[in-house]
């Protein structure tokens, strides 16, 4: 039995998403590694030249990483994000990369796809622990320059309690002199979250006027959105299915000093903060926020007509003229749409489902399923995840 590290910050969903792609890989075969895996490895970069394994799969994005493997004279796989200039990758080490470029694409060909015109990035400060975020950044201006549109980045500041409210405040700042409509992708989920939270605290409509991308596809972040997070799938298991089968070989004394791959991401999951409209009634931009926040909570007509300040009739014609539909059609939808993505995401509680999205029974979920669109929860979340297994 080979004893292996698994050098990781384990309170990160990308690390710990790599660290489902090595375990899926002894699950499918009969390797058995005796696995160190530490929380946050990093506090304890020191001591990691004197342990006595076998072998260490390791996420190089940090240079400190680096250079407290330098001497180590066992087989490691690296893992870190992709980069334009060679220079970037650690020398002599195989390494296995998530596509900066095709994550950054994706996610603007899908804004560009709502029909918008102006872009935005929200990165993270500039650090040693951070230069994939901007190298996110640098494809990001070459991909929007290249259109013939202004590349806005702004790097905010670090997440900590003590500077909370003045980093809010500057993020806000910032917002509300972006252009609008606009289409923003922030480098994380957490970066996401941030955004959508400063918009609901600035008023700012989502995705009437921000239109606002994830990368991570991260469980939490996007459970705690109030507007449901569109994020982009990382291809982060096979990345760690790929590091795990090339540590394997290389135990066996294969060679892969010089083996690289750059790995694609798995797809988008498109929820209502990226669904962008033309809505030119501020009466219904406005009515929509509050629909996207308190859709399943089981809200009437008149509590949005009441929020947005104006009678429940006026309110009712203003969302016939712009959307073709009533309030209460745009908050059913709403209902439908959250419980749609709760299906495709692995949700198999319906009842659990049903009270999350406002229906008022696991009953009333499928009736309004079969009504409007043609088919029950159980046959929509087995379609989806039929297609998922297809790639699509």
């Amino acid at each position: 039995m080979h004893r292996i590290a698994l050098l990781f910050n384990a309170n990160k969903v990308y690390d710990r998403q790599v660290i489902a792609g090595v375990g899926a890989y002894l699950s499918s075969t009969r390797v058995t590694w005796d696995l160190f895996l530490e929380e946050d490895f990093r506090a304890r970069l020191g001591g990691l030249a004197d342990w006595a394994g076998d072998g260490i799969i390791a996420d190089y994005d940090d240079p400190q990483v680096a250079d407290a493997l330098a001497t180590v004279d066992i087989p490691i796989v690296a893992v870190g994000g992709s980069y334009a200039d060679p220079a970037r990758y650690p020398a002599n080490l195989p390494y296995v990369a998530t596509d900066n470029a095709k994550l950054i694409r994706l996610g603007y060909d899908h804004l560009v796809a709502q029909g918008l015109r102006n872009f935005a990035l929200y990165s993270l400060p500039e650090l040693p622990s951070s230069r994939w975020a901007q190298e996110r950044e640098r494809i990001f201006a070459t991909t929007v320059v290249g259109d013939g549109v202004p590349a806005r980045i702004y790097r905010g500041h670090a997440t900590s309690a003590a500077g909370w409210s003045e980093s809010t405040d500057a993020l806000i700042a910032w917002l509300r002199d972006l252009p609008k409509p606009v289409g923003l992708i922030a480098v994380t989920d957490a970066r996401a979250r941030q955004v959508i939270q400063a918009c609901m605290m600035a008023d700012i409509a989502v995705p009437e006027q921000i239109a606002i991308i994830g990368i991570d596809s991260d469980p939490l972040a996007r459970t705690l959105c109030r507007i449901p997070l569109t994020s982009i799938r990382q291809g982060t298991v096979q990345m760690g299915r790929t590091a795990a089968e090339w540590l394997h070989g290389m135990l066996q004394g294969i060679d892969r000093r010089d083996a690289r791959v750059v790995v694609p991401p798995d797809g988008i999951d498109a929820a209502a903060s990226s669904r962008h409209q033309t809505v030119r009634s501020p009466h219904v931009m406005r009515a929509l926020q509050y629909i996207r926040q308190y859709g399943c909570l089981g809200i009437k007509t008149e509590q949005v007509a009441d929020y947005v300040g104006v009678s429940r009739s006026l309110l009712e014609e203003h969302f016939r003229m712009g959307l073709k539909r009533s309030v209460h059609q745009e908050i059913l939808r709403h209902k439908i749409e959250r419980a749609q993505s709760m299906l495709a995401a692995g949700e198999t509680s319906y009842a659990d489902i049903a009270q999350r999205c406002g229906f008022t029974s696991v009953q009333y979920l499928y009736t309004v399923f079969r009504r409007e669109l043609g088919c029950t929860p159980k046959s929509y979340q087995e379609k989806q995840h039929a297609l998922a297994r297809l790639g699509h």
